[in-house]
């Protein structure tokens, strides 16, 4: 763990120039830009938050981005012609009326323990967009096609919304702890392309810097390397607050200088000029300082001290370790948990070409990590305070080519939703003989995200203050799925 120890550097007056620069070098890498760029309104500037009686205490959403198929998940159609129905044939389970895929078998044996939503659906048949939409209730501000990159007038993350009424007192959480963590990455990390992308939803958008996620990071070996569902070793599995990893030639010693050198900086910067975009600056420096030291985070990411045997449960692949960090994460104090299935290049959920990935790696290592999620929490008695949200952004067309590659389909798709008063062995939707609509009961995003408030105990019609101080719904024109509750 890192250390912060006195220094006993003298002070001295700096010139402008020496300041940019100091700020150029940055505290592990966050620049002057990205640190002026931080905005969050004062804590005694809103009003207390009022509550309702939470059904989960925590919530651990898994986004298997690329979009898996209904048809090889949980909606099969087995009477449906032969170029749509798919390569896989049902399995029995425990809850009526669920056909769900051989190939998640381990699923099928605990179905009476999670609900299937089977009519998910929306009009944007683009990651990013879809991404964004599913995250936060909202849709993207940026047309498809317009870009891929997350941006600041995005809309805030529900788990950004999370962070933002703890820090004004409206849910306690651990001290030392944030109330909202990405893992393994942020989405786009490990994909290759000219530039890296950055890809919308899981961020605080326009609410403010101070209530993005805490995120991890995990590296790659190489450009067609996919560690989220090849075992990987316990070395790679060394989970790093993004931002925070120190470079080979940092020894601690510097790392102190430039803590120093930081405290510096800002005494003299706020000497200069005393505003709102300063005073937020310090909050999120302190912050973040304090959640990289805070020896809970630290214990937390620990995924080794985990028993062997309950890590090859979930599978040793990155997504199944991931799953597994997300339930310490919780058990430790975490409010809001987001588990990215990244796209990998086009070795992903985004199945175009074919479905080999999908059988041998894709459909194993979610059967593994969610079945494994579900009866961990159960048998820790932590389920019943855990919602757990299962989804891609969208599903795949009904055709299929002649090795079950399929393209994208927003119009329907399904969503596994567990825990926090969630009746299990049940589904809710329908779908339509071809899965390519849904036939009654269908859910939005923003009908989703009103479901996932309302679970943790937050009014869908909260209004939060915009980047112009404007009051605006987290949730505009949702309503939480009431039936989906006991």
């Amino acid at each position: 763990m890192l250390r912060i120890v006195r220094s006993e550097c003298r002070k001295q007056a700096w010139s402008r120039r020496t300041l940019l620069e100091a700020a150029g070098a940055g505290l592990f890498g966050l620049t002057l830009p990205k640190l002026f760029a931080a905005q969050s309104q004062a804590a005694d500037s809103v009003p207390p938050i009022k509550m309702h009686t939470p059904r989960a205490k925590s919530v651990i959403f898994l986004c298997l981005f690329g979009g898996p198929s209904q048809l090889e998940t949980f909606d099969l159609k087995p009477n449906a012609p032969e170029k749509i129905r798919g390569p896989f044939k049902p399995t029995a389970c425990k809850t009526p009326g669920l056909l769900i895929s051989e190939e998640l078998s381990r699923l099928a044996a605990i179905s009476d323990k999670f609900c299937v939503i089977r009519s998910m659906t929306h009009s944007y048949n683009d990651h990013s967009t879809a991404g964004h939409y599913i995250q936060t209730g909202h849709p993207w501000h940026i047309p498809i096609g317009g870009g891929f990159n997350a941006t600041p007038r995005d809309w805030p993350s529900i788990g950004s919304v999370v962070e933002y009424i703890r820090q004004r007192g409206g849910i306690d959480a651990r001290e030392g702890l944030p109330a909202y963590v990405v893992t393994p990455n942020f989405l786009g990390c490990l994909e290759e392309y000219s530039t890296q992308l950055i890809r919308p939803g899981e961020y605080a958008g326009w609410l403010g810097r101070g209530y993005d996620p805490l995120t991890t990071q995990i590296s790659k070996r190489d450009k067609k390397d996919n560690p989220y569902f090849r075992d990987c070793t316990d070395e790679e599995l060394n989970y790093q607050i993004q931002g925070l990893k120190l470079p080979a030639e940092l020894t601690l010693e510097r790392l102190d200088k430039r803590r120093t050198l930081l405290a510096q900086f800002d005494d003299q910067v706020k000497a200069k000029a005393q505003t709102r975009s300063i005073e937020a600056l310090d909050k999120l420096s302190q912050r973040a300082w304090s959640l990289a030291t805070s020896p809970a985070t630290r214990q937390a990411l620990d995924i080794r001290s985990e028993p062997a045997e309950l890590r090859d449960k979930y599978g040793r692949n990155l997504f199944g370790q991931s799953v597994l960090l997300a339930r310490r994460l919780v058990e430790a104090g975490v409010k809001y948990v987001t588990v990215h299935y990244d796209a990998v290049d086009g070795y992903s959920w985004d199945s175009h070409v074919h479905s080999n990935d999908v059988k041998k790696f894709l459909l194993p290592s979610l059967d593994k990590a969610l079945s494994s999620l579900i009866t961990d929490l159960d048998e820790r008695g932590l389920l019943d305070e855990t919602l757990v949200v299962c989804l891609g952004e969208m599903g795949r067309t009904p055709s299929a080519n002649a090795t079950w590659g399929r393209g994208h389909w927003s119009t329907l798709f399904p969503a596994v939703v567990a825990g926090g008063g969630i009746r299990g062995g049940i589904v809710y939707g329908g779908s339509d003989k071809d899965a390519a609509y849904p036939i009654d009961y269908p859910v939005k995003p923003e009908d989703l995200a009103a479901t996932i408030y309302h679970a943790l105990g937050i009014d869908h019609q909260l209004q939060v203050p915009d980047a112009t101080g404007r009051p605006v719904y987290v949730v505009d024109g949702g309503r939480p799925v009431m039936e989906l509750f006991g």
